[in-house]
């Protein structure tokens, strides 16, 4: 059976709950308020329901900023990946396509360093004495992307396993696996930044994921390697 409540009742229970107003504070966007001169000691809900719209449309434009920032970051990406992939699409050589990899990237992307890695038992691999292609034993890759495609990582202290004598720069690193073809060694494009905020694992990898694909196949046509 339902009780029907009175002003009265309504009156008691706010009494015996002060806070519920500030719990439940959507409520007042449901009620006419008074307005005009309210006495000392009631409170003033119209100024309170002010107060609140105020702070929305603060937090709202808060947002807004955010997304402004992160659109215009994710566009100067965007930009900085075009640019990459035309920088090798005018390469004349194979050992300048990796000379464009391994230094124009890193002025490209914004990074200080830039490194090709391969996995191989053998030192002696195809056309690994080019300069800024460094050789490691199978099982790097999964040491450091477990099962994964890339990495994104920040404060940390580069791997000279990765990055060579340029190691000591990285503070942040973004790292994506080359699988070139079925039948070649794994290997990975390392892009490392003394900002130790530069890369992040909240960020997405799709962007770099993307010019890592690019580096595959013009490896693949450049070596003429089955995909």
């Amino acid at each position: 059976m339902e009780v029907a409540m009175n002003d009265d009742d309504v009156l008691a229970y706010l009494k015996q709950n002060p806070k519920f107003l500030h719990k439940y504070s959507n409520v007042l966007e449901h009620m006419e308020t008074p307005a005009g001169n309210l006495g000392d000691g009631i409170a003033d809900f119209q100024k309170f329901m002010v107060d609140k719209l105020k702070k929305d449309r603060d937090e709202a434009l808060d947002v807004q900023k955010q997304l402004i920032s992160v659109a215009r970051a994710n566009m100067d990406i965007y930009d900085r990946i075009q640019a990459a992939v035309l920088s090798v699409l005018e390469a004349r050589s194979f050992e300048e396509f990796i000379e464009i990899v391994t230094h124009d990237f890193a002025v490209i992307m914004d990074v200080d360093v830039v490194s090709l890695v391969i996995e191989a038992n053998e030192p002696g691999i195809h056309r690994v004495h080019l300069k800024g292609v460094r050789v490691t034993a199978p099982g790097m890759l999964k040491k450091w992307l477990r099962e994964g495609d890339g990495l994104l990582q920040d404060n940390i202290s580069g791997s000279e396993e990765i990055f060579g004598p340029a190691a000591g720069l990285v503070k942040s690193q973004a790292l994506v696996k080359l699988q070139v073809g079925s039948n070649t060694p794994l290997g990975l494009i390392a892009f490392g930044s003394r900002d130790p905020n530069m890369f992040n694992p909240e960020q997405s990898i799709d962007h770099i994921g993307f010019l890592a694909e690019v580096v595959e196949r013009c490896i693949r046509l450049w070596l003429q390697i089955p995909a």
